[in-house]
């Protein structure tokens, strides 16, 4: 593979990011329609659906490496994160505002880089380490200026620590899909982990809609609402996790980890465009601390080993 199409995956997260931008909005909006659990299951179901077909077309048109027995228990474990993932996310964000979860996904990042120096023996360059600071600091300008960060303390404490056990469990599935990616594949990975969690998800789904005395018949089967589950599918699942996965093939875990910054970003662009929502004086200026920042960590080495 020529350098610049290494470099050009290398860069995939970036775009994953992009397409998380407006996932806080969107399944915020649609729990009037879906309750959370229950979303999350129907997000992961049509997410894992378009990457199985995607998985059979490209198996079709090249030889594909099979998976090993004894490697079935890593992408059950993998889908395991991604079912915590999923309910911690989606519950903290229904009991949390805006702004809370915004800036709570800037622990993504940093959770990802201590897992993968404690847990892959990768090296937190300077380089890295700067670059995170500087992405991190970006993020807080550009939500300062959208929000009221007073409210962070007044907000939902539970909430706050669901979205960062969410945090968590999605660092916990970026480290740990390393070695699989690597050996297989990132469409292989990112297929038969998200076919993992749809079982475990299905099994809370239909907890959840027990315990709401609801059933499927209940759910608002409007083109908004099919719409919105699209979208998470889709985009936000199927694109944006293999893109996620597809840079784990060629640079480590502490340098995808910092692309997520880009996110809350994007988010408020999109607000901005499409629902007339006003930009903060800070958009710019943290926007281009972001920039330096993933800049900063882009320039590092491209390469598949784990430490450097």
């Amino acid at each position: 593979m020529t350098g610049l199409r290494r470099y050009v995956f290398a860069l995939a997260p970036l775009a994953a990011a992009a397409l998380w931008g407006g996932l806080y909005v969107v399944s915020k909006w649609s729990f009037a329609f879906v309750p959370p659990v229950t979303l999350g299951f129907l997000r992961v179901a049509l997410g894992g659906l378009a990457l199985w077909l995607g998985l059979s077309v490209v198996r079709g048109a090249t030889a594909s490496r099979p998976v090993a027995r004894e490697d079935w228990p890593a992408f059950v474990e993998l889908g395991g994160w991604v079912a915590l993932s999923i309910v911690t996310q989606f519950l903290g964000t229904d009991l949390t505002n805006a702004s809370q979860g915004s800036l709570l996904t800037v622990l993504t990042p940093v959770f990802v880089v201590v897992l993968g120096a404690a847990l892959l023996g990768e090296r937190v360059t300077r380089a890295r380490a700067a670059g995170v600071a500087l992405a991190g600091a970006g993020t807080v300008v550009v939500l300062a200026g959208q929000y009221d960060l007073t409210a962070i303390a007044a907000g939902n404490a539970a909430g706050i620590a669901l979205l960062v056990a969410a945090s968590l469990t999605w660092a916990g599935y970026t480290v740990r899909g390393v070695a699989v990616v690597r050996r297989y594949s990132a469409l292989t990975a990112v297929t038969y982990s998200t076919l993992a969690a749809i079982p475990m998800l299905g099994l809370l789904a239909v907890a959840e809609l027990w315990s709401l005395g609801r059933g499927l018949g209940t759910l608002q089967a409007t083109p908004a609402a099919l719409l919105a589950v699209a979208y998470l599918g889709l985009a936000a699942t199927a694109g944006a996790w293999y893109l996620w996965y597809k840079g784990l093939e060629f640079v480590p875990s502490g340098t995808v980890a910092v692309f997520f910054f880009v996110q809350p970003v994007v988010g408020i662009a999109l607000g901005a465009a499409l629902l007339g929502e006003r930009v903060g004086p800070g958009f710019l200026a943290g926007g281009a601390l972001i920039a330096a920042g993933v800049w900063l960590v882009s320039r590092e080495r491209q390469g598949r080993g784990t430490s450097r």
